[in-house]
């Protein structure tokens, strides 16, 4: 078991990394008060953003975060304690 916990410890460091590094890298999102507004968000750039290299960073960004949470709960099972 100790290598195993090893092992997951080592992906857990490069995930918790690569996901500071993602959530970096992402724009903010700089509506402001034009959503109280009730200003429109359905131009062409926000249909299209899932195909962008902004939609793949948070697409990405989400799934690292899910292994995250996973290896987390993982390594604190009372079998690797």
């Amino acid at each position: 078991m100790t290598v195993l916990k090893g092992i997951l410890m080592v992906v857990f460091a490069i995930d918790c990394i690569a996901l500071i590094l993602l959530v970096l890298m992402q724009e903010g999102k700089q509506q402001g008060l034009g959503s109280l507004g009730g200003m429109s968000d359905s131009t062409f750039w926000s249909q299209n953003k899932g195909r962008s290299m902004e939609g793949t960073l948070a697409r990405v960004t989400k799934y690292l975060a899910i292994l995250f949470i996973l290896l987390a709960i993982v390594l604190n099972l009372p079998v690797f304690a």
